[in-house]
């Protein structure tokens, strides 16, 4: 499996809504925001195998202090195989020296992350006002 990443922003919508709906992601119900939102991220890494989309994930930043990363996707054939660790690996990169790296996991999510150096944050309490299902 020869897998590339690339920083390219113009994505093909039919491609990332489809990872988005492999991995039951309610963004995919909103193509046209979600196309914007990737596109307007501070800075965004896809995966590709041949032509196929088969990951991506971006972050939020106030280019100094803080990054979040609010998606990270991998189609479920090629999770456990090192995409997602290796899109992560490259966000970190990204913002090395950054005071804080934050992100929100749930699920099977949480034991990736952990693995990749993240952990619980404190006594913090996760909030949100969110309009989706997926988790």
């Amino acid at each position: 499996m020869k897998v590339y990443y690339s920083e390219q922003r113009d994505l093909d919508e039919t491609k990332v809504v489809a990872l988005y709906e492999a991995n039951n992601w309610s963004a995919a119900k909103v193509p046209e925001k979600l196309l914007l939102a990737l596109r307007d991220s501070h800075y965004l890494i896809s995966a590709w195998c041949d032509e196929r989309l088969i990951g991506l994930g971006n972050s939020i930043s106030d280019g100094h202090l803080v990054v979040y990363y609010p998606h990270l996707l991998v189609l479920p054939e090629f999770q456990g195989k090192g995409v997602g660790s290796e899109i992560l690996r490259r966000l970190k990169l990204h913002y090395e020296g950054f005071h804080m790296h934050m992100l929100t996991a749930d699920g099977k999510a949480v034991d990736f992350y952990q693995r990749q150096g993240f952990e619980r944050a404190g006594a913090t309490q996760p909030m949100w006002i969110y309009d989706g299902q997926d988790h």
